[in-house]
């Protein structure tokens, strides 16, 4: 039920509306006294509409802003006092999945993975929410200065909610929505390997936003594609048209703009060094007027960012029937060099028209280019890549009812990973997951080829709605659900590809506060006395593998490693990734488990601070690992 305002008609908000609906371009949202945003008038907009002449004002420049934009750069790269704590009794094949499913902030996550995954990840997909005026979008507050970060981390609004309900009749309405999506995108850039690419979904509301701060991310040169995705085939009541798309957005980290598609070195492999390529399609021999010769333009766009090429490319070309000098169109330039051209003319692989008077064109034959193949078009129909149907049918199929709204189908994710040549072992990363369409995917298509790709799901364990189905079936939160479709349906695909031999398993891990005690970060603002009943800094309720998942993390160790546990002289130790790194938390250590530990020659050797036996064992560590192991670097909690 709604309040009563209790106060008079706020005139200023009337005269802005008013004004808004005959300058629309005048409205803006800014900051008030209060330091809110709120919607206000562009007044030097306003003079400039309401003049003849050009009216003199702040220094116009090309930008795309919006309050607290500093800000969330400054929340991007605001460190964190938290870690990722593992929930063996929630995964599946724990000790040998290569799989994540991590649940938590995708903005603490993210921040979380920077250093073991920086430059791993070879594709991101994401579904945000879309700013409809109805849906979600994450609360983080930039009131907070960095040591109210690291304790609360903007976690919560004064009603104890993590996600707020962006109404359009909010005067934050864009503002939130980039605000939350923009540090999200800084941090996910550098989780990208050199030829790694983005997919974001996205609609009508936010789409030019997003593409904006995707130039100013990834770099306009970047941009790739904004595919319109077919999303729905039936004729829906909305209020103008019928709004039956959505848009894919997509961008490279580092695309290359030359030999963007290469020739195949076997059936399944096409290889591009650091830079982004999109997986050639074969090619449709229908499509030749003459299969064994058919002509093509032999201009391209113009490599602006190429001067001494750009120059080297657009030389002039006589037409020998004519006599008639032609250069490449406005934007282009010629294909090949002028070396080249005139090779090729001498061979006869260079035709002016059909009748010899046309523009310079070049012929190319079926047979040297079959090996090339074809890209894929901007527009993706429904019929061929999946419809919003079609993925809630595939959710119907796995839990009987719908469990959750606005699913993806999963060919269309299998599409992107085609598209974007997503191979063995390579790295997929959601971190707005939602019912984990994007797991399925990767399993389905490992089973389908045999690949070996490996997903990292990243969800707020947001509440699901009383009413719903969802919650109806016992899924109290979305990564409830998103869990439980990775296990139907990895079991289902098994089934159905018995012969397939792919990872169905997920290793979950739960984004927590740090398993030090404030005392390890702050030690200064502790007197002797009590350091003295401090001197455990880690938290009574953390356990040794909490201990070994922080310490991968710090050290930049895959959080998929094999890790193997041992027991030496009646202690604990891990081996993650083969020696790379071994660490033991207990207390009491002695001289025979750090030999047993020192001969086995580990890249890192971990263990809590003061947890020797005794004075002589702390006194003869660094002896024992000299003589054995001189090259481990040994840290300390």
């Amino acid at each position: 039920m709604d309040k009563l305002k209790m106060h008079s008609l706020n005139k200023v908000d009337e005269n802005i509306k008013k004004i808004g609906a005959q300058f629309p371009n005048c409205i803006t949202e800014r900051k008030n006294q209060q330091g809110e945003v709120e919607y206000a008038i562009d007044f030097d907009l306003l003079k400039q509409e309401l003049s003849s002449v050009i009216v003199e004002g702040r220094e116009e420049r090309y930008q795309f802003t919006w309050p607290d934009k500093k800000k969330s750069i400054l929340l991007a790269n605001a460190p964190i006092a938290k870690t990722l704590r593992p929930c063996r009794e929630e995964s599946v094949d724990f000790d040998d999945t290569e799989n994540l499913y991590i649940e938590g902030d995708n903005l603490e996550v993210l921040k979380l993975l920077q250093e073991t995954y920086l430059g791993k990840v070879k594709m991101i997909y994401i579904d945000p929410p879309y700013n409809t005026g109805n849906d979600f979008v994450y609360e983080d507050d930039f009131a907070q200065n960095t040591s109210e970060y690291l304790e609360n981390s903007g976690q919560f609004d004064d009603e104890g909610n993590r996600l707020i309900k962006n109404m359009e009749t909010n005067g934050r309405f864009h503002t939130d929505w980039l605000n939350m999506i923009y540090p999200r995108l800084k941090l996910a850039r550098d989780l990208l390997t050199d030829d790694g690419v983005i997919f974001i979904s996205i609609d009508d509301n936010e789409q030019e936003n997003l593409k904006k701060i995707c130039d100013e991310v990834f770099g306009a040169k970047n941009f790739a594609a904004c595919i319109p995705w077919q999303s729905r085939l039936s004729i829906q009541n909305d209020t103008d048209f019928s709004i039956n798309h959505e848009y894919i957005i997509v961008y490279a980290k580092n695309r290359r703009f030359e030999n963007r598609r290469l020739k195949r070195s076997n059936e399944t492999t096409w290889y591009q060094k650091d830079s982004f390529v999109f997986r050639p399609l074969p090619l449709d021999k229908s499509k030749f007027d003459n299969p064994d010769n058919d002509p093509r333009g032999i201009w391209k766009a113009d490599p602006f960012d190429a001067p001494n090429v750009r120059s080297n490319l657009t030389y002039p070309v006589t037409n020998p029937n004519t006599g008639e000098q032609h250069f490449p169109p406005s934007g282009r330039c010629w294909r090949i060099s002028q070396e080249k051209f005139s090779s090729a003319l001498a061979d006869g692989r260079i035709i002016f028209g059909m009748n010899g008077t046309g523009r310079p064109q070049m012929k190319s034959f079926y047979e040297e280019k079959k090996d090339f193949g074809s890209i894929d078009n901007s527009w993706f129909s429904g019929e061929k890549i999946g419809t919003t149907t079609v993925a809630t049918k595939e959710l119907q199929k796995l839990f009987g009812k719908t469990p959750f709204d606005t699913p993806k189908p999963t060919s269309f994710l299998m599409k992107l990973m085609i598209l974007g040549f997503i191979e063995n072992n390579d790295i997929i990363l959601d971190f707005f997951s939602g019912s984990a369409t994007t797991a399925h995917a990767v399993m389905q298509l490992n089973a389908e080829d045999g690949g070996n790709r490996k997903f990292i799901m990243v969800q707020l364990p947001e509440t699901t709605d009383e009413k719903s189905e969802a919650y109806k079936a016992g899924y109290k939160n979305i990564c409830e659900i998103g869990k439980e479709r990775i296990r139907r349906a990895g079991n289902k695909i098994a089934q159905e590809n018995p012969q397939a031999k792919f990872d169905k398993g997920f290793r979950v891990l739960k984004c927590d506060s740090s398993n030090m005690k404030e005392v390890y970060y702050n030690p200064a603002e502790y007197n002797t006395d009590l350091l003295d009943v401090l001197i455990d800094n880690i938290k009574a309720d953390r356990t040794a593998e909490d201990l070994l998942f922080q310490v991968m993390l710090d050290l930049g160790v895959l959080l998929s490693s094999d890790i193997k546990q041992t027991t030496i002289a009646g202690k604990t130790v891990f081996n993650v990734a083969d020696n790379f790194l071994m660490a033991c938390f207990d207390t009491d250590i002695n001289e025979e488990v750090i030999t047993a530990i020192a001969k086995q020659k580990p890249y890192y050797f971990v263990m809590r601070d003061s947890s020797m036996e005794n004075d002589s064992v702390a006194t003869n560590f660094e002896q024992i690992f000299t003589t054995y192991s001189p090259e481990t670097k040994r840290k300390v909690l």
